[in-house]
């Protein structure tokens, strides 16, 4: 005697599971069952399957993703939070291929799946905050449905490293560091570029060089900006925020000393100008005084006391023609630092001139005050933007 053996699913307890059935096939005649008895069989199994697929497409219907938690509140610092997970359901067998995936709109939610211990699959979601407050949507899509999580993203004025320099300004991700260097390096090198007479009028001297990198550094780099800037090149652009767009507006330099309240938005404690002894002081930290610690983009500051230094204070009154600015600066640049890029600053009453130099001849400059050297007590050291401090 033959057995014709059926496996069917049922589901108990929410979980599915195998069944074997066994059904004894007799000959008669030399042939199989008779047709009555195979096809009471049939409809057997047939009924069992309509079950099943009714069973299967009603748990189906009524499956819900778990989402922890349902309402977000999130501080507006530009960085990466772990903001909610997904819990999928494990009712239906996953050789079905009917879970789905579960997928987002935004480009600021990342997805990562997960299995816990017990084996049950969940998803994280780390979103990257904006630097400003407000409130999203975020939507997220499963089977055929769309489900909606609202986020609240609250001012921070948290400052870490109590710089001056609010978290939300601190560029958080390699990327963006990387993104930022690029830049601020490349607007500077144009500059050192522009044939006489095309300089942008407001770079005067080193510091409005450092201003005016670094402030186009954080634009948005689009199609417009490209034109109106044709001799650079497009390269990935900073993504956590683009200038002027932040609490506070186009005030991007610390003017005042000490660490970050939300009081400085507004009291002046931020501003569109800064001089070269308020950018090193109050928007940069020292890296230190030895010049192989530079990478691209961070900056060389000097202070020259002595009477006949050549560069003379825009502005200085008539009487006090023979008074110098002592801080100076220098953007160091090329993918190793090899040179470095400045802007001379008014020289003997002179507009003054962009200016690239090697590092190695700047090393050994025939006038020893500007020799990147610890013995030199003119050299202040290599300095980086606050905004880069959490690379290190």
């Amino acid at each position: 005697m033959t057995n014709l053996s059926v496996v069917v699913l049922g589901c108990r307890g929410g979980w599915w599971r195998e069944q074997q059935f066994s059904f004894p096939l007799t000959h008669c005649g030399g042939s199989l069952l008779d047709a009555t008895r195979r096809g009471k069989w049939l409809a057997y199994v047939a009924v069992t399957l309509g079950v099943m697929a009714a069973c299967i497409a009603v748990i189906y219907h009524h499956e819900r993703l778990s989402i922890d938690p349902q309402q977000i509140t999130l501080p507006a610092d530009g960085a990466e939070h772990d903001a909610l997970r997904v819990r999928l359901p494990r009712s239906l067998p996953s050789w079905l291929g009917l879970n789905g995936a579960v997928t987002a709109d935004s480009p600021r939610l990342r997805l990562l799946e997960s299995t816990d211990p017990s084996g049950r699959k969940f998803i994280d979601g780390l979103l990257q905050a904006p630097v400003t407050p407000g409130q999203i949507q975020l939507r997220l899509h499963w089977r055929h449905r769309s489900l909606r999580v609202p986020v609240t993203f609250v001012f921070d004025s948290s400052d870490s490293y109590s710089d001056g320099t609010p978290d939300f300004l601190r560029l958080h991700t390699v990327q963006d560091r990387q993104a930022f260097r690029g830049w601020f390096t490349s607007i500077a090198e144009t500059q050192a570029d522009q044939p006489a007479g095309k300089l942008p009028p407001e770079i005067d001297d080193c510091a409005a060089l450092l201003r005016f990198a670094y402030r186009e550094a954080l634009h948005a780099h689009d199609e417009g900006w490209l034109l109106s800037h044709p001799t650079e090149f497009a390269l990935p652009s900073v993504r956590q925020y683009t200038y002027p767009q932040t609490p506070l507006g186009a005030n991007l330099f610390r003017v005042r000393p000490g660490p970050f309240s939300p009081a400085d938005i507004d009291n002046g404690g931020f501003a569109q100008f800064a001089d070269a002894q308020t950018l090193m002081l109050d928007n940069a930290y020292l890296v230190g005084r030895d010049l192989r610690q530079a990478r691209p983009g961070d900056l060389i500051f000097y202070r020259q006391l002595e009477q006949d230094s050549p560069y003379d204070v825009p502005g200085a009154p008539q009487n006090l023609s023979h008074y110098h600015s002592p801080f100076h600066s220098m953007i160091v640049c090329g993918e190793k630092g090899s040179w470095v890029v400045y802007h001379t600053g008014p020289i003997h009453h002179g507009t003054g001139e962009m200016r690239r130099l090697l590092v190695s001849d700047l090393l050994h400059h025939p006038d020893a005050r500007w020799r990147p050297l610890k013995e030199n007590a003119n050299f202040l050291g290599v300095y980086r933007w606050n905004i880069l401090r959490e690379g290190d």
